[in-house]
């Protein structure tokens, strides 16, 4: 038997892979994408991990990858499709209808961007469009950029832009925000940012990267820039029969990865949480395989 089964090769899961061979457990990643390193891969520019400024997306995944093998970590590319804890121990069913076993799961599964559903989207993802403002945001300083979004994330991306950016479109699909009226006000007495509601992006134009969009409302608007705050969908499936989840999908868990139910831990995207970066999916599988270590030498 296992000692744990680190279900995601994210930031979170290969930081826990290490800090799991380091201690000398019994442990294995699963990771149903081929030589998976998670949704950093897809990022073209990554400037604000601690001591690797610029670097891009899939060197920086493929750096924690490295370091996780070179220590002997056991990968296998399969997809659990079933999570079963009846009997004490976990048993995870994989896709091939294999089995492994072990005493403890820490699940980094981590989470998708909601995209606008338009086929432009894909083609100028890392050429313009972005999921992230924080991660991003630095590249396009006196430029001009939209948000598209009407919550939390979106009011407070566009806020954060403002103080970078030449000019910020706010684009929204209906008339009222869902998200903090307080920041919604502050984002109306900020004169580089224009609100567009009633409206969608039905066509993002540009020729190798974004130059601009065109509006449902029949508006277009020069941008270099969108940045899509449609909200995350947490790939939490798995736990739904476990009662770890809140009601957005996210697995309840504090800084120490410890979910409700015995010898299930959380870590990285999937978890509840105010920041989701790599330097806190990181920490997360740090705090958590600690977690693990101490319930196991129980």
């Amino acid at each position: 038997m296992l000692d744990v089964i680190i279900i995601g090769s994210g930031p979170a899961g290969l930081t826990a892979s290490i800090y799991a061979k380091r201690a000398g457990l019994n442990a294995v990643v699963v990771e149903k994408e081929y030589m998976g390193t998670g949704q950093i891969a897809d990022s073209s520019r990554v400037d604000n991990y601690p001591g690797m400024p610029g670097v891009d997306g899939y060197s920086l995944g493929e750096s924690f990858r490295s370091h996780a093998e070179s220590l002997g970590v056991e990968f296998i590319e399969r997809e659990i499709v079933k999570l079963d804890n009846s009997k004490g121990s976990w048993v995870c069913t994989c896709d091939d209808g294999s089995t492994l076993e072990a005493q403890t799961v820490l699940y980094a599964a981590g989470c998708r961007h909601r995209s606008l559903g338009i086929d432009s989207e894909s083609v100028f993802q890392g050429k313009g469009v972005s999921y992230c403002a924080v991660c991003d945001g630095a590249f396009y300083r006196d430029k001009n950029v939209a948000v598209v979004g009407g919550g939390d994330t979106a009011l407070d991306d566009a806020l954060y832009l403002s103080d970078i950016c030449r000019k910020v479109y706010l684009i929204h699909r209906r008339d009222g925000f869902r998200g903090s009226a307080s920041t919604l006000a502050r984002l109306k007495e900020k004169a580089d940012i224009e609100i567009i509601t009633n409206a969608r992006i039905e066509q993002i134009t540009g020729d190798k990267k974004v130059s601009g969009a065109d509006l449902s409302n029949g508006a277009h608007v020069d941008i270099d820039g969108i940045f899509v705050a449609v909200g995350m969908i947490p790939q939490t499936s798995l736990l739904e029969g476990f009662d770890v989840l809140d009601d957005s999908g996210y697995v309840v868990a504090g800084e120490d990865g410890v979910t409700s139910c015995s010898g299930l831990f959380a870590a990285g995207d999937a978890r509840t949480k105010n920041l989701r970066q790599v330097i806190t999916a990181a920490s997360d599988g740090a705090n958590a395989m600690y977690s693990v270590m101490h319930m196991l030498s129980k």
